[in-house]
């Protein structure tokens, strides 16, 4: 059973591994998967001394909004700081922090605006910070054509898609994301669960018309969204990580993202994985993990 702590706006559900007084380190999940994209990383990094803390992100699984006058919004900075809330509530000073899509998002953000509660990133994509001013800005058409489910999302038949499929719409992606994962029924269902949450359907709607500035965000993340606007350099040290079959990241992965990068940096390439390192490469992502936190103590 999943753990709980409470912040302003929410209960957060979360899974740890580890023993309470070892290194921590918080692992955030992406769209449209949940905590079980890290099972098998958790032991790994339990097993050097972490104190593994992994949470279901707002609209998914058990965490829920403590308000039902609280924006479903799934801002960028929205997801920055609900991870800043559980830091603060599980009284941890500076963590370890390791992400993917939307997970990564939230990650790189707090290690740009925030260094202090920082000691190291494991970035999947590179710098995550969407850039929501330069969204209207046209991609190369091969790159367009893997983000058709994001303007599936900007119509209300995209939303009512998600709501009534949103099983099927979502195992889709992860087969389009990840061509050479071959995950059976039991894994897709263990996630897919998170997916029945009453506010899923908001939040990831909210989420994908946000970065093209389709919508308003919540006015309680004014602030740190302007400070996102300036793109903010991460300067705590960084290991960025591509699956080579990644289906959803623009063609030639994140090599040029290196400039945001202004501390200790390097950028692999795992072959053969797709958009989801965690869970189809565990032992690769611990170990980018564990890197870090070395040159982190250096």
């Amino acid at each position: 059973m999943p753990k709980h702590v409470s912040t302003e706006l929410l209960d957060i559900a979360y899974e740890e591994t580890g023993e309470p007084e070892g290194w921590p380190v918080v692992l955030l999940h992406g769209f449209p998967y949940d905590i079980h994209a890290y099972d098998e990383v958790a032991p790994i990094l339990a097993g050097h001394g972490a104190r593994v803390i992994v949470p279901y992100l707002r609209g998914y699984g058990p965490t829920r909004f403590l308000s039902a006058d609280t924006p479903r919004s799934g801002q960028q900075a929205a997801l920055a700081a609900d991870l800043l809330a559980l830091l603060d509530a599980l009284q941890i000073e500076r963590a370890l922090l390791g992400g993917y899509d939307w997970g990564g998002r939230a990650a790189c953000i707090v290690a740009a605006l925030y260094p202090q509660r920082v000691q190291g990133l494991v970035t999947v994509n590179g710098y995550n910070i969407q850039n929501i001013a330069a969204s209207a800005k046209p991609a190369l058409p091969e790159n367009e054509l893997r983000h058709w489910y994001q303007y599936y999302f900007h119509g209300e038949r995209g939303r009512a898609g998600l709501a009534e499929n949103r099983r099927g719409l979502c195992r889709l992606l992860w087969t389009l994301w990840s061509p050479t994962w071959q995950f059976d029924d039991a894994c897709y269902e263990r996630t897919a669960a998170s997916f029945d949450h009453p506010d899923f359907v908001d939040v990831v709607i909210h989420s994908y018309r946000h970065r093209y500035a389709l919508v308003d965000g919540d006015p309680r993340y004014d602030a740190m969204e302007r400070q996102l606007a300036a793109q903010p350099p991460i300067t705590v040290p960084v290991i960025s990580i591509d699956g080579s079959a990644d289906g959803v990241m623009p063609i030639g992965g994140s090599v040029h993202h290196a400039p945001h990068f202004t501390g200790s940096y390097e950028h692999r390439v795992i072959d053969n994985v797709g958009h989801n390192p965690p869970q189809e490469a565990p032992a690769a992502f611990a170990d980018a993990l564990l890197a870090v936190r070395t040159r982190a103590m250096w």
